[in-house]
């Protein structure tokens, strides 16, 4: 289990690395106490097994600098195998500046390829490569050095694996056909604006029932303040308050110190210093928002309640294109976007691009009333509504 520690040994590596068709990739790192997460080691794999294909480098031991992995993930010779890459990503991104290219994630992957809805590491692991991985070393502290040889060999599993998996789905897309379907997603990945947290946009992401301009604009300004703060101290977004605290806060509006104390919901800390201020600076700003200025609902808020009906039926269509294309559904569409569609709503992912062809033709049919949903054989299909008629006349 060979540990790089030093800039060159990783530069003699990636330079290895570039004449071979890919590489596999992995990370472990620490979040629970942070906004950003901490690099604690990266994992690499060639294809083949022979001594040095597979090596960990480690950020934290020893001068070492990942220059020439940024290097490498720049290469467009070489693809970059990861699974579940996004938080992988993120830190490279955030620290590197960089984001692998050409990229492949075998989740995305094995979701288009018919492995269901948890395709995990896991499952592929005992499918594809016919192997168990001993999963007792995930939840260990990275941080702490020296690593323990069952922590090296655990993450050394992540991707050694990772290359039996890649060829064996890289195959199975090639005869599907489905390539253009992976990448679109991997687009979404590749996609510096995925890892970019602003926070003026970071009140878009609290779930609330209230859709008021004013309240909104008191949302906005407080989940504003604690992005910015989160971000400054390195400090993860609960830590400041939660967003049960903000939405109390938003509702309750408080003007001063004293009124900060009679909140149920705001953390000790949160009710002096710095934290203090700036959420009575933020309830301040929202309530002096000028009316041209307030922020619109988001559309799930605006627009209409779906049709409980119409909802469910796009339900079961959605299962049965799912099993038609051995497509994970939740690849496909989410629970919020049928109920998206079924309330009226046109711009979503789950009716553009793949998903459009898999999917959303025959919802966009379902809504208009040209198609309904019948049963033959144990199965769902679609007949046209002229087919339906006959059959209701028929009594079938």
């Amino acid at each position: 289990m060979q540990t790089l520690t030093s800039t060159e040994e990783l530069a003699a590596f990636c330079a290895r690395a570039r004449g071979f068709p890919y590489v596999t990739l992995d990370t472990e790192f620490l979040r629970e106490r942070t906004f950003y997460a901490k690099l604690c080691l990266v994992q690499l794999a060639l294809p083949g097994e022979g001594e040095g294909d597979a090596v960990l480098v480690d950020p934290i031991a020893g001068d070492l600098s990942l220059d020439p992995l940024y290097d490498l993930f720049r290469d467009p010779g070489v693809v970059k195998v990861f699974h579940a890459a996004r938080q992988d990503l993120e830190i490279f991104y955030i620290e590197g500046g960089v984001i692998p290219a050409p990229l492949f994630d075998t989740q995305v992957a094995a979701m288009v390829c018919g492995f269901g809805e948890q395709a995990g590491y896991e499952t592929l692991v005992k499918k594809l490569a016919r192997a168990s991985v001993d999963k007792s070393s995930r939840f260990t502290d990275w941080s702490r050095r020296p690593l323990s040889d069952a922590q090296k060999a655990y993450a050394l599993a992540d991707v050694t694996h990772l290359r039996v998996i890649y060829e064996e789905l890289a195959r199975q897309i090639e005869r599907s056909g489905r390539s253009a379907w992976v990448e679109e997603e991997l687009a979404v990945l590749a996609d510096p604006e995925t890892y970019i947290t602003r926070p003026e946009d970071a009140w878009k992401r609290v779930r609330t029932r209230t859709a008021t301009g004013r309240f909104l604009a008191v949302v906005r300004e407080l989940a504003r303040f604690r992005e910015s703060h989160a971000q400054l101290n390195d400090i993860p977004r609960s830590r400041v308050f939660k967003d049960d605290a903000l939405l109390e806060l938003a509702s309750a509006r408080p003007q001063s110190l004293e009124d900060l104390g009679k909140s149920r919901l705001l953390l000790r800390e949160a009710r002096r210093g710095p934290i203090a201020e700036g959420i009575l600076a933020a309830v301040a700003a929202g309530l002096a928002c000028p009316p041209e200025d307030l922020p619109k609902p988001e559309p799930e808020l605006a627009r209409g309640p779906a049709d409980p009906g119409l909802a469910d039926l796009l339900r079961v269509l959605l299962k049965a294109k799912a099993e038609e294309t051995g497509v994970a559904q939740k690849l496909i569409a989410s629970a919020a976007e049928l109920d998206a569609i079924a309330a009226g709503e046109r711009d979503l992912p789950a009716l553009k691009g793949w998903r459009h062809e898999v999917f959303g033709a025959d919802a966009l049919r379902l809504c208009s009333g040209e198609i309904a949903l019948s049963a033959a054989a144990g199965r769902v299909r679609i007949v046209a509504l002229p087919e339906a008629a006959d059959a209701i006349r028929r009594g079938a």
